[in-house]
C-alpha cells in the first residue's frame, strides 16, 4: 500500500470509531441483530445445502430461536418469581439474626446500630406490599410511562432487533459478496485470508463462549438447589452470564450465594458447600468446558480479555461492551500476522 492509501485507511478507522461513539445510542439492536445473523448462518447455510430455500431457512432459524426464548421465560420467569418473593419474604427474619449477631458489635466497637429496626412493622409492610401485586405492578407502569420518550424508545430497540436480524441474515452472503468486491484487487488474496481466519476465530469463539455460558449456569444453579439456596437459579444464571468474562462468573456467583447463605441458613457449613459448588464449576471450566468448545482460537490472556471489556465499556458505553472481545479477537488475529511479518523481514534479521 502507498503513503496515501495507508493515510486514507487510518482516516476510515478513525472516522468509524467517532461513528460509532456518537451513534452509540441507536446502535444496539443493529449490533445485536447482526450478531444473531452471524451466529445464525451457518444454520441457514446447511439448510440450503439440502434443498431448503434461503428465505425458508431463515425463517426455520427465526422460529427455532422464538421457540428457545420462549420456552426458556416461560421455564424462568415464574421461578425467578417464587424465589424473588420467598427472598423478600425473609428479610425480617435476616434482620434479627443481624440484631443478634453483628448489632452488638457494632455498638461495642463503633457506638452505632444500623440494624436497628422494628421488624414486626418491617415484616407487616413487606408483606402488604408483596400482596398488592397488582399495585405494586401499576406503580411501576406509571413510572416507566411517564417517560414517554424513553419507553417509546425501548420498545423501538426490541422490535427493531429482530427485523435487523432478518434481512442480516437473509442477505447475508451478498452483503459479503459486496464487501469483499470493495477490497483493492491487489489486496484480495492477503484480505480473504485475514477474514477467513476472523471468521474462524470469532466464530468459534462465539459460539463455544456462549454454550459455556448457558453451561456454567446451569451447572451453578443445579448445585446450589442441591445446596438448599432459594435463590439458585438467579445466582446460577447471574454466574452463567457473567462468565463472559473468565474468572468474572466464579467471583460474581460465589459473593453472591455467600450473601444468599447467610441470609437464608445464617450458618457456616452452607458456605462451605457453596464453595464446593463454584470450585467443581471452575475446575469444568477451566480443564472441561473451555478447552473442549473454546481451545485456544482468540489467543487473549484472561486480564487482556477483561482490560478489553473494561476499556470497551468506558470508551463506547453498552456497545462497547458487546464489541469489546469480538473486536479483540480480530485484532488478535492482525497481531498475529503482522508478528509473523515482522520476524520475517529485514529489519528483525
Amino acid at each position: 500500500m502507498s503513503t496515501l492509501e495507508k493515510t486514507f485507511a487510518l482516516l476510515l478507522l478513525g472516522a468509524s470509531l467517532v461513528a460509532i461513539y456518537l451513534l452509540q445510542p441507536i446502535l444496539t439492536p443493529f449490533l445485536v441483530g447482526i450478531a444473531l445473523a452471524y451466529l445464525g448462518d451457518p444454520i441457514v447455510d446447511r439448510l440450503e445445502s439440502l434443498g431448503v430455500g434461503r428465505t425458508a431457512g431463515v425463517l426455520i432459524v427465526f422460529m427455532a430461536f422464538l421457540l428457545v426464548f420462549v420456552g426458556s421465560l416461560l421455564i424462568v420467569v415464574p421461578v425467578l418469581f417464587r424465589e424473588t418473593g420467598a427472598l423478600i419474604r425473609d428479610i425480617p427474619a435476616f434482620i434479627i439474626w443481624l440484631q443478634q449477631t453483628t448489632s452488638p458489635y457494632l455498638l461495642e466497637t463503633f457506638g452505632i446500630d444500623p440494624f436497628n429496626v422494628d421488624t414486626d412493622v418491617l415484616k407487616n409492610r413487606i408483606t402488604s406490599d408483596w400482596q398488592e401485586t397488582g399495585g405494586m405492578v401499576g406503580r411501576v407502569l406509571s413510572e416507566i410511562t411517564a417517560s414517554g420518550v424513553a419507553l417509546l424508545l425501548t420498545l423501538a430497540n426490541v422490535a427493531l432487533t429482530p427485523v435487523v436480524a432478518f434481512y442480516m441474515l437473509r442477505d447475508w452472503d451478498q452483503v459479503m459478496g459486496r464487501l469483499q468486491e470493495m477490497i483493492p484487487r491487489d489486496l484480495v488474496e492477503d484480505t480473504v485470508i485475514l477474514l477467513t481466519e476472523c471468521d474462524e476465530v470469532l466464530s468459534s469463539f462465539l459460539r463455544g463462549q456462549m454454550l459455556i455460558m448457558i453451561l456454567l449456569g446451569f451447572i451453578y444453579a443445579l448445585g446450589l438447589t442441591i445446596v438448599g439456596l432459594k435463590l439458585a437459579l438467579v445466582i446460577g444464571m447471574l454466574a452463567g452470564l457473567a462468565s463472559i468474562v473468565p474468572y468474572l462468573g466464579f467471583f460474581v456467583g460465589i459473593f453472591a450465594a455467600t450473601l444468599a447463605a447467610l441470609f437464608q441458613f445464617q450458618d457456616a457449613i452452607h458456605l462451605v458447600y457453596i464453595g464446593i459448588v463454584f470450585g467443581v464449576g471452575q475446575i469444568l471450566e477451566g480443564m472441561v468446558l473451555t478447552p473442549w468448545l473454546v481451545g485456544d482460537r482468540i489467543g487473549l490472556h484472561p486480564v487482556a480479555v477483561i482490560f478489553a471489556v473494561l476499556a470497551g465499556g468506558q470508551l463506547f458505553g453498552f456497545v462497547g461492551v458487546l464489541l469489546a472481545l469480538p473486536v479483540a479477537a480480530v485484532i488478535m488475529v492482525f497481531v498475529r500476522h503482522l508478528h509473523l511479518s515482522y520476524l520475517n523481514s529485514e529489519y528483525y534479521e
